[in-house]
């Protein structure tokens, strides 16, 4: 898996290079060759300014399901990038179990009870 890190024009230290690549691989890991790329865009949304302004965006392209998208935005990008990475990793799983149901025809409101009927 290759992970791409695309930037606004915010120099990024090489150590935090490696820890989205390390958190990310670490996040994506169980789903193996299914996830065919990685592109994560960091932006500093107020500039110097500072403040709660560091996004860190990930796409995700999963072969068979498509784009798979995690947004976090914090003050901190230490912070940012585990968020990101763990949400990512949640969202792609449940992308998956969505797609599993599908092709085995499984509806979730099929086995649901009816709602009763208000008066």
């Amino acid at each position: 898996m290759h992970v791409d890190v695309k930037t606004n024009a915010v120099e990024i230290a090489e150590e935090l290079q490696h820890r989205i690549d390390r958190r990310l691989r670490f996040a994506l890991a169980r789903f193996g060759d299914r996830i065919s790329r990685v592109v994560v865009y960091l932006s500093d949304l107020n500039g110097p300014k500072g403040g709660i302004d560091k996004s860190v965006r990930v796409l995700t392209r999963i072969d068979g399901v498509g784009l798979v998208v995690a947004m976090v935005v914090d003050s901190d990008w230490t912070v940012a990038v585990d968020r990101a990475a763990h949400r990512i990793g949640h969202n792609v799983a449940r992308s998956l179990i969505r797609q599993r149901q599908r092709v085995s025809g499984v509806n979730r409101s099929s086995n649901a009870a009816p709602l009763p009927r208000g008066r």
